[in-house]
């Protein structure tokens, strides 16, 4: 086996295993940002903190009983999951996590694949994952997971339109799809940040984004005051679970993806190295989601629709014309 395979097996490990951890550790972190936005403490029993809190829960979601509705079609069913897992995962592929590192006088980029077309893949894979929320609903012989799936079919489609619109314009000013040629583009500083050239369309994917990511305000494929958890209601354990790691190992993901677009990636930032640049920035954007959810009420289906195909589709279609504009003058 070659050392090119070798290293590509290493490096999908670790990803894995990192960001199957963040997902598990982004729901501690999301209680304790929302109960400091509640005036409450959150988890503070298990471990120092409570920092142990989201390891008693995987604990006591992965030993429930995993238990198939009657009604269900049950290959389907244990198939949706799958596909949410996967389809995070994989999506990760071309992203250019840091810059290269050396690890006993071997020089490693920690990226699994640079592709030449890496945020359409990004996208691409990351759109797959409509099918997880879509066939779980479908599948559980529920109204309300029916519901579910309609609002997914619906809600994700529009708005991955949206989020392809939305990047077209820096793809226009960087001339690749490569996540690595985006981040090398803003390298000259501060001030070459996509977000400075591009704030409309940063806006736009932004709020794509979140609702392509099932948050707050735009939660809506399990809005527990309407159709109780969704896709999700009849599932449990430890496919419950691997649903909501896939979601926050995604959000974490979209975080990396947004910082490299539009906020220099792992460029040094004046006296902070690249490495620290790029954590703090998904840390930032992690955190914005989670002050969304503490701070937006939920939206109605139609204000949502009429928001992505009166305002936010009209706005990216304005911004794709008047950079192509600006580029041919």
């Amino acid at each position: 086996m070659s050392g090119f395979v070798i290293e590509t097996i290493v490096k999908i490990l670790v990803v894995v295993l990192v960001f199957s951890f963040l997902g598990g550790f982004g729901t501690y972190i999301e209680r304790k940002v929302l109960a400091r936005f509640q005036r409450r403490l959150g988890p503070s029993y298990v471990g120092p903190f409570g920092l142990l809190q989201f390891l008693a829960d995987g604990v006591k979601l992965f030993t429930k009983e995993d238990i198939c509705p009657q009604g269900a079609n049950r290959l389907i069913f244990m198939l949706a999951p799958v596909i949410a897992m996967m389809s995070a995962f994989i999506a990760m592929a071309p992203i250019p996590f840091f810059g290269d590192i050396e690890i006993f006088g071997l020089r490693v980029s920690p990226i699994i694949s640079d592709i030449n077309v890496g945020l359409l893949f990004f996208l691409s894979v990351g759109a797959v994952g409509i099918y997880a929320p879509l066939l779980a609903g479908l599948s559980s012989g529920s109204k309300y997971s029916l519901l579910g799936a309609a609002r997914a079919c619906v809600q994700l489609l529009s708005f991955e339109v949206v989020s392809v619109l939305s990047v077209l314009p820096p793809l226009m000013l960087v001339g690749s799809l490569s996540l690595v040629a985006m981040n090398d583009y803003q390298a000259g500083g501060f001030f070459d940040w996509l977000i400075f050239k591009q704030p409309l369309a940063f806006i736009i994917f932004l709020i794509a984004s979140y609702a392509e990511l099932n948050r707050t305000p735009f939660d809506l494929l399990e809005h527990e005051a309407e159709i109780v958890a969704g896709f999700c209601t009849e599932y449990s354990g430890l496919k419950w679970g691997m649903f909501f790691v896939a979601e926050y190992a995604h959000l974490f993901a979209f975080a990396f993806v947004i910082s490299l677009i539009f906020c220099g990636g792992y460029a040094p930032l004046w006296f902070i190295p690249g490495g620290l640049a790029i954590v703090l920035k998904v840390c930032f954007f992690v955190f914005l989601a989670m002050w969304a959810r503490a701070t937006f009420p939920h939206i109605r289906p139609d204000q949502l629709m009429s928001m992505c195909w009166k305002v936010l589709l009209p706005l990216a279609l304005l911004n794709l014309a008047f950079t192509g504009v600006i580029m041919l003058l």
